[in-house]
């Protein structure tokens, strides 16, 4: 069947088959289905069980079954589901997740779990672990909670505006369950692709253990062009899988074991945004990516009657090789050129241990709280080499290939303790009070290599830089219910995240190391139910403050980059969400938020003064920070017998424009301009959701969506951007 569909013509009949199907399902009448309420959803963000509507602080969850819906298999594809949540894409592995505008080089402001586990991305050479977080594939997901604001006082790893959660599904002990999904696409400007998942789970002794295995696979044609490489050189294929293990040895102890290894080859070059056709590359090398990724993780949950003890141990390692093509930038700096092209070689390692042990009160009273310990060990090997290189393979030449190289190895060390209280003063009002004391060091060695080629090569002495420091954050929240169906809260909250040092030779003493920076989050909101629960109303106002942050630097020659801190930011936004069943059957949703994001300081540092254009004036917004965004969606089931529903949905999802530097006169400022989205999938599916067959079409009007454009010392405006219009089939069966 695949092999059928890949020839043009029967490509061409697939995608008129499904732009019809699509439109008719965006202007389908509404009908009534048996469902009435708003499902409600239980969360674990303040690590214990609570309802969405009744959590008081500003959160969102995705279910699995929304996820499913929607298509969704990564990062770019939930982020637009989720106000206030908004991503910088340098596409695949090179994604910074942003809540509320907290954006900026550095360590991650956004931390990201997989249950129970923090990721990051390799700091590299230029300290910058936070545009580079993990994206694994999301299937037999149970819900993803997003928490916006400072999660400090219960989370690590970078939570400092906010904490993003994956939670998969876990281990049935009492039932035989499986899954596959298969889904087949073509894409306007490029070809075909398919993905295909499968899940299954056992109980090996019933009540007692029980197994669970999911494996997938994902092959996406590309859409860019090359004049050298060839056609859709831009293709995706990511590999994987997830074992999970849980076993019960006695009725209150529950202990969790799961290995999730992932593998993905890319191109990550983006586009060319000089050229007046679109979608063709700006380089000569070929820049495809290795990307992989494994999680292992232990936890044990005990019940001890008046408190949950939960012991948590993960292990994280990742693996990248990012070729970049930086032959207009070796021309611009001056460098001797002895070969018409020069490749930048990136590989990079980076494992992290985690180790968390928290106890947290259980039952009704007036009294809630959370004590813990948090300890963190990362360890990054980075090699940066720049090579003379074939311009049209992209393999190094030998003998004489090197030009520049450096070897880094960067060790981050985090303790912290951390706890939370909450008391009823009275049933409908609750006040919470958290902190967080932290303790870390940032130890980094060092040598760079400066070729001279063809007449050999000078190496540095290694050089060590380090940094450390302790502090506490602290949280407040006020909440209030005066009925059943509506809550208002307060809070003020700080979120911060370490600093570190820089290794760059020749770089002034005063610059190797950089300190933490840091904010504080004020925030009021309301979310509400009207109904029968028919009618979700939730909106939240908040102000951040944001000082000492982390900019990035260049050297004189522009060589090299480096962090250090300088300014203060504010950034004050209102965050929505509306979600109403006027019909039974029929569910409208309505995400977004608006945030103005600016310098209340300049960035001013007089050791920075080797790049000054490229640091911002007071007034000057934050980079690749949208003031507005929002999703529309709307989806409708209805029963047409036979134990079959009729599924119908359609959304459309604006982001608005963005620039790339802070100041308008620095030379690599651009804009990214704003753009829209439509999306629409409509099938049949079991009443009883055990199977389903699907037609989609995502970016209907086939528009250049440029989620991410940048102009930089590489020499050429790049553009990143959401796929050209796509057509699918997609089916699934459960057992």
């Amino acid at each position: 069947m695949i092999n059928a569909l890949s020839s043009s013509s029967s490509s061409r009949h697939l995608k008129r088959i499904l732009l019809a199907s699509a439109l008719s399902a965006v202007t389908l009448p509404a009908m009534a289905q048996s469902s009435g309420a708003i499902e409600e959803i239980i969360v674990t963000a303040l690590k214990r069980s609570t309802n969405l509507q009744e959590t008081p602080i500003a959160i969102s969850a995705v279910s699995g079954a929304a996820l499913a819906s929607m298509g969704a298999t990564g990062i770019s594809d939930y982020v637009k589901a989720v106000p206030g949540l908004s991503l910088v894409d340098g596409g695949a592995g090179q994604r910074r997740l942003v809540i509320r505008g907290v954006q900026g080089v550095g360590e991650a402001q956004t931390g990201l779990y997989y249950d129970e586990t923090p990721v990051t991305g390799s700091p590299g050479t230029s300290n910058d672990a936070g545009a580079r977080q993990p994206d694994m594939f999301l299937f037999d997901v149970e819900r993803i909670e997003v928490l916006r604001g400072p999660q400090g006082t219960l989370y690590g790893a970078g939570s400092m505006s906010g904490t993003v959660r994956v939670l998969f599904n876990k281990p049935n002990m009492t039932e035989y369950e499986g899954a596959v999904d298969g889904t087949v696409s073509n894409t306007e400007h490029g070809g075909m692709g398919y993905k295909i998942n499968g899940m299954v789970n056992a109980p090996l002794v019933e009540g007692k253990l029980a197994a669970r295995a999911v494996l997938y696979y994902n092959n996406q044609d590309g859409y860019v062009d090359s004049n050298i490489l060839g056609s859709n050189i831009n293709d995706e294929k990511t590999w994987g899988g997830r074992f999970l293990l849980r076993a019960k040895p006695a009725e209150n102890l529950t202990l969790d074991a799961s290995v999730h290894i992932q593998r993905t080859d890319a191109y990550v070059g983006g586009w060319d945004g000089n050229n007046p056709r679109p979608y063709q590359s700006a380089y000569a090398i070929d820049m495809s990516t290795k990307d992989n990724s494994e999680i292992y993780n232990l936890t044990a949950n005990w019940d001890i009657g008046f408190a949950n003890i939960t012991a948590v141990t993960s292990y994280y390692n990742r693996e990248t090789k990012v070729p970049v093509d930086v032959t207009t930038f070796m021309k611009n700096i001056g460098q001797p050129m002895y070969t018409p092209s020069v490749l930048f070689y990136d590989p990079q390692n980076v494992n992290n241990w985690t180790n968390e042990l928290r106890m947290s009160s259980l039952g009704e009273g007036a009294l809630h709280w959370t004590f813990g310990g948090y300890l963190e060990k990362r360890k990054a090997y980075i090699v940066s080499a720049q090579y003379m290189s074939d311009p049209i393979s992209g393999e190094r030449i030998f003998p004489y290939n090197i030009l520049t190289s450096r070897y880094i190895e960067d060790s981050l060390k985090q303790k912290a303790l951390f706890g939370e209280v909450s008391y009823d003063f009275l049933p409908e009002l609750t006040f919470t009070a958290g902190t967080r004391y932290f303790n870390y060091n940032k130890d980094i060695v060092g040598s760079t290599t400066i070729g001279f080629a063809p007449i050999g090569a000078i190496k540095t002495p290694a050089a060590e830089a380090h940094s450390k420091e302790n502090g506490w954050v602290f949280k407040f929240n006020l909440s209030y219910k005066p009925t059943d169906h509506v809550m208002f809260y307060a809070q003020a909250a700080q979120g911060f995240r370490p600093g570190g040092a820089n290794q760059v030779i020749g770089l002034a003493e005063s610059l190797t190391p950089y300190d933490s920076d840091s904010l504080w989050n004020y925030e009021a909101g309301v979310k509400s139910s009207w109904l029968d629960n028919r009618l979700v109303a939730n909106i939240t106002g908040y102000w951040i403050d944001w000082k000492d942050m982390q900019v990035q630097g260049r050297t004189a020659n522009n060589a090299f980059s480096f962090v250090s801190n300088a300014g203060a930011a504010r950034i004050k936004g209102v965050e929505f969400e509306f979600i109403a069943r006027p019909l039974d059957g029929w569910q409208i949703g309505l995400t977004g938020d608006y945030r103005d994001a600016k310098l209340t300081k300049a960035q001013v540092n007089p050791n920075l003064n080797a790049n000054l254009l490229s640091l911002g004036r007071k007034g000057d917004r934050i980079p690749y920070v949208a003031k507005f965004s929002a999703t529309l969606m709307t989806q409708y089931t209805h029963d047409v017998g036979n134990n079959m529903n009729l599924m119908v949905r359609g959304d459309v999802s604006y982001v608005g424009s963005s620039y790339s530097e802070y100041q308008p006169t620095y030379v690599y400022y651009t804009r990214s301009p704003s753009y829209t989205l439509v999306g629409a999938r409509t099938g049949l599916e079991g009443s009883d959701g055990d199977w389903g067959v699907y037609v989609f079409v995502n970016n209907l009007f086939d528009k250049e969506a440029i989620v991410r454009r940048t102009s930089s010392a590489f020499g050429s405006n790049i553009n990143f951007s959401a796929p050209p219009r796509t057509f699918g089939l997609n089916a699934k069966k459960n057992f």
